[in-house]
């Protein structure tokens, strides 16, 4: 293979690599603000949890304010039951007392109610304080993977930077500016495989002549379509050929 040639398809690789990298290293705010909305999220659930559970407790007081209220009136005509003097007087007080009898009645089992709707809430609330506990755990340990895959991606960086250094030094130059130019309006691939006479990037097929001279790999031969330079690879590479070139970008 044309030494040019094959030092174009390991910057290509290098390049590729780098990209990918940074790319993934971009992600990185983003994926902290993923896992900051995951915490609060499970820290409103938790909120809401305790906020309705105190709205309960708000209504059951109010409720048991009003027992206490029919309770004093029921207390007070106890009172002055015995001070009536006329059966009609009697009557209306029997009748004034039955009715705050059914008020309080029906009140308690309002306050039954929300007691019963309370014991549920706590539990939804213990509930949402485990899954908030059990998610802080989860984005600490989503966190440490992360610092770690960044910290190696960052030393992934550093490496190949130093070996584009070295494959870009053994260019001829004007092969590196041919590389370079087309990386830049390629979306950063400025190499592809030519396989059964297609460009694998474009997917335009090669005039017969120039397939047959890239089969060689002894020139720098590039696609008529999109201008990438081509290589090619032997039967008995075709398949780690693929694998490579599935990691270039379009």
């Amino acid at each position: 293979m044309n030494s040019d040639l094959e030092r174009l398809i390991a910057l290509q690789q290098i390049d590729s690599a780098a990209d990918a990298a940074r790319r993934r290293l971009a992600e990185g705010p983003d994926r902290e603000k993923a896992l900051d909305a995951r915490l609060d999220g499970a820290r409103q659930r938790v909120a809401a949890a305790k906020e309705q559970l105190t709205q309960n407790q708000h209504a059951r007081r109010d409720l048991e304010k009003e027992v206490a209220v029919h309770q004093g009136r029921l207390s007070k005509f106890r009172d002055q039951l015995m001070a009536v003097k006329t059966n009609v007087e009697y009557q209306a007080m029997q009748k004034e007392m039955t009715f705050a009898q059914g008020e309080v009645k029906t009140i308690e089992d309002k306050v039954l109610e929300r007691m019963l709707e309370a014991d549920e809430l706590t539990a939804i609330v213990k509930r949402a304080e485990a899954e908030l506990a059990a998610e802080q755990k989860a984005v600490d340990a989503d966190r440490r993977a992360m610092q770690a895959e960044q910290t190696e991606l960052q030393a992934t960086i550093d490496r190949i930077t130093g070996e584009r250094v070295a494959v870009v030094g053994a260019l001829d130059k004007q092969v590196l500016a041919t590389f370079e130019q087309v990386s830049r309006k390629r979306n950063g691939v400025a190499v592809a495989e030519a396989r059964d006479g297609i460009c694998t990037i474009c997917h335009v097929r090669l005039r017969p002549q120039i397939f047959n001279t890239v089969m060689r790999n002894d020139a720098i031969l590039q696609c008529d379509s999109c201008n990438r330079i081509l290589y090619f690879v032997p039967k008995a590479g075709v398949q780690g050929s693929g694998t490579q070139n599935s990691e270039l970008r379009t």
